[in-house]
Parts: C-alpha cells; structure tokens; sequence
C-alpha cells in the first residue's frame, strides 16, 4: 500500500489505536510494536484532514487485488504447500475446523444432501487457494470447485497433487488469475466463494469483496478466516508466530493489512451482503490444532450471505408503500391536531 495512503487511513481515525492504550510488551517487541503503529504520527494530522477533498474510502482505490509485495512472498514458499510439517502445517490444521465449518453452514441451508458427498451440486470458487489445501477437502465433499491464485506455480503444484487422485481431478480445475479477471465470465456463477487467510493478503479490500459479490449467485455463501487488526494480533500473529515459533515465515503477514471484524461486516453489508456468522479462532502452536472460541481478537471465521435482489420491492410495489406511508403521515398529523 502507498505510503500516502497509509496516513489518509490514520488520518481518518481508521482503527489506528490510541497509543495511551497500548499494551505493556517486553522492551525487545514494545519498540517496533509502537514504530508500526505510530508511522506517521508527527504529521500535522489535523491539517491533513482539513485540506483533504478526497472522498473518504476505507482502503485503497486500487482497481486491483493482487499486491505485488504479497506474490514475491509467496513465490519462495510455492513448492512447499504439501508439507504437512513445514511452512503451512498451521494451514493444514486449520482445515479440522474450516472445512467442517463450510460443510454444516451449508448443510443447515440445505433441505437435502447426497449421503457421502454433502457438497454435491455446489459449484465452489476457492480465491487465493495456494496449492489447494482447502480446494481439495472441498472437492472430496462432492463439490465443484474452481480454485484461482494469481501465482501460477502456485497453480503447477496445486495441479500436480490433484492428478493422482482421478475422482478429485473430475471435481476441480484451477487458473492462474486473480479474482477480478474472472468477473465478468463469472457473473452470478457461484454458490459458494471461499477466501480463507487471503483477505489479509489482497491489495484492495473493497474491491475483493465487490467481485466475491459479483461472482456469487443471489443467495450465494461467502465464507472468509483471517486476522483480527488488534494489539494481541500483532503480538500472536507476527512477534510470536514468525519471530519466536517460526510457525509461519518471516515477514508472512503485514499488521497494516489486518483487519478488524467489525470493519469487514461494514464492507460486507454496504456491498449487498448479510453476515450470519462471526467466531473467534485460536491455534495451539504445542498441540498444533485449532479450536473456535468465543473472542475474536487474533483469528476469526466469517460467514456472509449475498442479498437477494429479486427479493427486494419493484418500482411499482416501492411506490405503493411510499402512498402508504404518506397517508399514514397525513392521517397521524390530523389526529394530533
């Protein structure tokens, strides 16, 4: 992200925590903790908002959501998705909870399901799927996934591991691309789109949420995992996890890129989604699970559901109801008087 934008975001006071409330850290985490979170502190914050005539947004304009930065990441790491106990075992885990998370949401919306294959008839799109981790079970649920990553060893290595199993290579196919580029092939195409641990990943939040919209049937699920913007996510999500554990590479995850629950519902609901679900998850990096809890502070699962439009009143039927308010208006005010 540009660094202009970085201060037009504090600027308007998004989720940039006052720094009398910081957390007490050890004196080796408590420096770089307050360096990231006050960049930019030292303008004159005040005048910049005055003098802004921009209109307010909450992340980048950006019409792109793949961050360059994010693929070279990526690119060292894309031969390894497969090892259980390597960079990604985190992510393997996190299938025990994600998976049966995706397949009873969808189950308790469905009035019937094949036996052994509860998914079947889901055509499933797995945004930023890697080298399939999670498009696989999903595969092996009965379902039709297409999984898409910008990265196209990312896709090789995906490919691979699928073709030694027919029956799953039957059930999924995979493209190097990003989310934006399939839109317009893939209007109202899905009735799934799952983004686990990507949205913390893309260059324009907004931007992957209006073509996860665009791309899901009305009625469609939209499931997303990803990181809290917290204090404790910071400290568990980057100091612990990459700099003490090693559970994830160094350099992994950008705080600035996290984001908050609350902000992500606001962006869904603005962008014609309803959010049924939002829970806490917690990874034990001794027993190596994950576990749903009650808070959300570090990792939440996410689950949103795209507004019907023909459901809503047609132009004839909106303006009978204005009538009828308006009648019910005059009619109260007569009373009164």
């Amino acid at each position: 992200m540009a660094p202009g934008w970085r201060l037009f975001r504090r600027a308007l006071n998004l989720r940039a925590p006052p720094v009398n409330h910081y957390v007490q850290l050890p004196y080796n985490v408590h420096g770089p903790f307050l360096k990231k979170l006050n960049f930019g502190m030292f303008v004159g914050l005040p005048e910049l908002r005055n003098n802004m005539t921009l209109a307010a947004q909450s992340y980048s304009t950006w019409q792109t959501t793949v961050d360059p930065k994010e693929m070279k990441k990526f690119q060292l790491l894309a031969h390894k998705w497969w090892a259980e106990d390597g960079q990604y075992a985190a992510l393997h885990a996190m299938n025990d909870i994600r998976v049966p998370f995706i397949r009873d949401t969808i189950l308790n919306m469905k009035n019937d399901h094949q036996l052994g294959c509860p998914l079947s008839g889901m055509n499933i799109l797995d945004v930023g799927c890697g080298g399939g981790l999670l498009t696989e079970p999903l595969g092996r649920l009965g379902a039709s996934v297409t999984g898409i990553d910008p990265l196209e060893d990312n896709i090789r290595t995906a490919e691979l591991h699928t073709s030694f199993d027919p029956v799953l290579a039957s059930r999924i196919q995979y493209k190097s691309c990003a989310l934006e580029d399939i839109v317009e092939e893939a209007l109202e195409t899905f009735d799934i789109v799952v983004a686990s641990e990507v949205v913390e990943h893309v260059a324009d939040v907004e931007t992957f949420i209006k073509c996860c919209a665009k791309v899901l049937k009305p009625e469609g699920s939209l499931f997303v995992t990803t990181i809290n913007k917290s204090q404790l996510s910071y400290v568990f999500g980057i100091v612990v996890a990459e700099s003490v554990l090693g559970i994830v590479p160094a350099g992994t995850h950008d705080w600035e890129k996290f984001i908050a629950p609350e902000e992500l519902e606001r962006l869904l609901e603005s962008n014609d989604f309803s959010v049924k679900t939002v829970k806490g998850m917690l990874y034990n990096p001794f027993s190596g699970a994950w576990t749903w809890i009650g808070s959300t502070s570090i990792n939440y699962g996410l689950h949103a559901v795209k507004t019907n439009m023909q459901e809503q009143l047609d132009p004839k039927e909106a303006i009978l109801d204005m009538d009828k308010e308006e009648l019910q208006t005059e009619s109260s005010i007569r009373s009164a008087s």
